[in-house]
């Protein structure tokens, strides 16, 4: 069973990362910016917090950012590559 809760996510772009902090924890979901493509290199969740749905919505705000700056997306780590097969109306911001 999943239990999906409502995160606050913050942007650091100085830290090329979105982050989320559950229970005290750095749930975490990193970035490299090339020119207009954004490569997800990382996601981060700490095992106590899996299962919770927090790095699927840590993917989707790194997801939504690009698309509102019309940047393409590489999902290099294989969350974000799952996450965006798993939601087909994402695949248009494969760079």
């Amino acid at each position: 069973m999943t239990t999906t809760m409502t995160l606050t996510i913050e942007h650091l772009p100085q830290q090329h990362s979105f982050q989320a902090l559950v229970d005290g924890q750095r749930c975490v979901a990193s970035y490299e910016l090339a020119g207009a493509v954004l490569t997800i290199t990382h996601t981060y969740v700490p095992p106590a917090l899996e299962g919770r749905g927090i790095a699927g919505q840590l993917t989707e705000a790194v997801l939504q950012h690009a698309r509102s700056r019309q940047l393409k997306v590489r999902p290099l780590c294989s969350y974000a590559r799952a996450y965006m097969r798993r939601h087909p109306e994402t695949l248009d911001l494969i760079a």
